[in-house]
């Protein structure tokens, strides 16, 4: 928030990481859906913690993170926060300079004590989408991460199909004209996979 009224956002939609809560529900898992401001109406039969800002998410991440299981990080967090919000309307000045904040890395910082737990992050790039997604992976010492890319042919946001990569430390899977409910449960049946070495 800049002001009472103006907001910077993003084009993300809100619906792969319902569609995962969904899927997951179905499958009979217990659900804490952690969610921005959308339309969509949470699935029944989960927790549904609202947020709007960076440090809501942070807060409830740091609430809730250590009684789960795993963690599907389809969040599309900001990488930069507004200075402080305006009390008032800023009335209308030949310009505004506003100066912005490198954000935290809330998935980075959550996956550094994940212990046993299974921690999957997102990455949407506009060039080198694979390698940049890999670097990702390492970096924030994630379990595993669903790339994605934005181009003049290929918007993800809202789309019914998209093309993504799933990567992890044994190597990488590109899923092409994926709906996003298919894609929950190739999302799910993942993470069960990564998670069942831990349960030995």
């Amino acid at each position: 928030m800049l002001d009472p009224v103006r907001f910077i956002t993003n084009l993300s939609t809100g619906q792969m990481g319902y569609a995962v809560a969904r899927e997951a529900r179905r499958r009979g898992f217990r659900v804490t859906l952690i969610s921005g401001p959308t339309p969509l109406v949470p699935p029944r039969g989960i927790r549904f913690i609202p947020i709007v800002t960076v440090e809501e998410l942070k807060r409830a991440l740091g609430r809730h993170f250590f009684r789960s299981d795993a963690l599907v990080m389809a969040a599309a967090v900001g990488d930069f926060l507004p200075p402080p919000r305006a009390l008032k309307k800023v009335p209308r000045r030949k310009s505004w300079k506003v100066t912005f904040r490198q954000a935290p890395d809330l998935v980075r910082g959550i996956a550094a004590r994940k212990g046993k737990r299974v921690v999957i992050g997102f990455s949407l790039e506009t060039q080198d989408w694979l390698a940049r997604s890999r670097k990702k992976l390492v970096a924030k010492q994630l379990d595993g991460i669903v790339a994605n890319y934005f181009s003049s042919r290929h918007n993800p946001f809202g789309r019914s199909r998209i093309h993504v990569a799933l990567i992890d430390a044994g190597g990488t899977r590109i899923l092409r004209r994926q709906s996003k409910s298919r894609l929950a449960g190739e999302i799910l049946n993942w993470v069960i996979a990564l998670a069942r070495p831990r349960q030995i």
